[in-house]
């Protein structure tokens, strides 16, 4: 189980798929909500109760309790809008969650956009979606991004950043001291379908670093996970790694 917190309200996020379900998650964050998560079915009643969340992502082939009986248990004493997830494409199972009271069914693999765009539409639609704005601008010992205005300053000073390195940095600002894998950072990064290797993500946050850190070779912001990928520091130490 992970929990992010935000100011647009709490989304469970119930997939078994781990990879899938911090995708959906970073997503979801970056329009401003926060994010409870879990991998296993029999957590999710209790995380419910807990997180009291303003909408649920449900994968129906979830171990320890499936997304059907998730679903009928959560309409016995909730209202709350539920989006279930399948890898499954028979009709009989869309009427059937339909029928079991989800708002809407999406079929893996998806558009993590539309997704998103589906769950704001439904939040929407039943209007307990949250009136709390994003959060605009986001700091860190002098870089500082606006992300209303899509500025980056560093120490007052405004910085010129390409189109996919403001991505990459806000992806990575947006949840400091989250690991993110290259294959991640390529998927919030890209969001059209192009075909890139992961590599690419390198020599973009070796240029991102020129501009934002004072001696890129001992990063301050923008930390390296060997063998992994990257994630912005969240405490006030350089780990003065490449």
């Amino acid at each position: 189980m992970s929990i992010s917190s935000s100011g647009r309200g709490t989304i469970l996020v119930a997939e078994d798929d781990h990879t899938t379900a911090s995708l959906v998650a970073a997503y979801l964050e970056r329009e401003g909500f926060s994010t409870v998560l879990t991998h296993d079915g029999r957590q999710c009643l209790s995380l419910f109760q807990e997180s009291k969340p303003v909408f649920v992502i449900l994968d129906i082939m979830l171990p320890g309790m499936d997304g059907w009986e998730i679903c009928r248990a959560l309409r016995k004493i909730s209202n709350v809008p539920i989006l279930m997830l399948t890898a499954r494409e028979e009709e009989i199972d869309r009427v059937t969650g339909l029928a079991m009271g989800a708002d809407d069914y999406v079929v893996k693999p998806f558009s993590l956009r539309e997704l998103v765009e589906r769950v704001k539409a439904i939040l929407r639609r039943t209007g307990t979606v949250s009136t709390h704005p994003p959060v605009e601008t986001l700091s860190f010992h002098g870089l500082e991004l606006d992300s209303v205005q899509h500025t980056v300053t560093l120490n007052g000073r405004p910085l010129t950043l390409t189109s996919f390195e403001y991505k990459l940095l806000l992806a990575l600002m947006n949840s400091p001291g989250k690991a993110f894998s290259r294959d991640e950072l390529l998927e919030l990064c890209y969001q059209d379908g192009i075909a890139v290797v992961d590599r690419v993500i390198d020599v973009h946050i070796g240029k991102l670093r020129q501009k934002i850190e004072h001696d890129p070779s001992r990063p301050h912001y923008i930390l390296t996970i060997r063998g992994y990928g990257y994630r912005f520091n969240n405490d006030s130490e350089s780990q003065g790694d490449t």
